[in-house]
């Protein structure tokens, strides 16, 4: 199952409901058919606006504010083969959850528990081999080496790659 969007909060007295989406295009959570929630119910979306990031939404069976406020916090999921192909360019982050990391040198760092985007670019949260702690990583090039989804693997350089003048980018604590 593939994550689309969590519910945030009841909008309205008419069963109306507020969707965080997880999708590119906010309106995409109800594009897939059906979204199953986790406590097992299964729920045909209607988009009805977006506003502020998040998709107002209305379902079948859900009739009044205290069925919507019900689901507060319930993810919806579509399963994986409801989404389209991808070209090569393109992947899912669900696609790149558990697959291992290393560094340009080889060295295993981890694998993969998350993707964010704070707003300056992606960053891919690696659960720390041997350790119960994860790190940050930036997911992008010149970060991201490469990508092999059908080899489970992923590789990131420590350090983004110097300028053409050779400059030294680096900043001294002691200056």
């Amino acid at each position: 199952m593939i994550t689309l969007g969590a519910v945030a909060s009841a909008h309205g007295v008419r069963g109306q409901f507020k969707v965080k989406p997880f999708t590119v295009v906010p309106s995409d959570v109800a594009a897939y058919g059906p979204v199953h929630l986790e406590d097992g119910r299964v729920l045909q979306l209607t988009v009805k606006s977006v506003a502020k990031n998040l998709v107002i939404c209305e379902a079948n069976g859900i009739t009044d504010r205290s069925m919507a406020e019900g689901l507060r916090g319930q993810t919806l999921s579509v399963e994986r083969a409801a989404l389209p192909e991808l070209d090569e360019t393109q992947t899912y982050h669900a696609d790149l959850i558990g697959l291992g990391v290393q560094d340009t040198g080889g060295q295993q760092l981890g694998i993969v528990v998350g993707l964010h985007d704070f707003g300056a670019g992606e960053i891919v949260e690696i659960s720390v081999a041997g350790s119960s702690t994860t790190e940050l990583y930036p997911f992008y090039k010149p970060f991201l080496v490469d990508l092999d989804i059908q080899e489970g693997k992923i590789v990131l350089a420590a350090q983004p790659a110097s300028d053409d003048k050779g400059a030294d980018t680096r900043v001294d604590d002691d200056d």
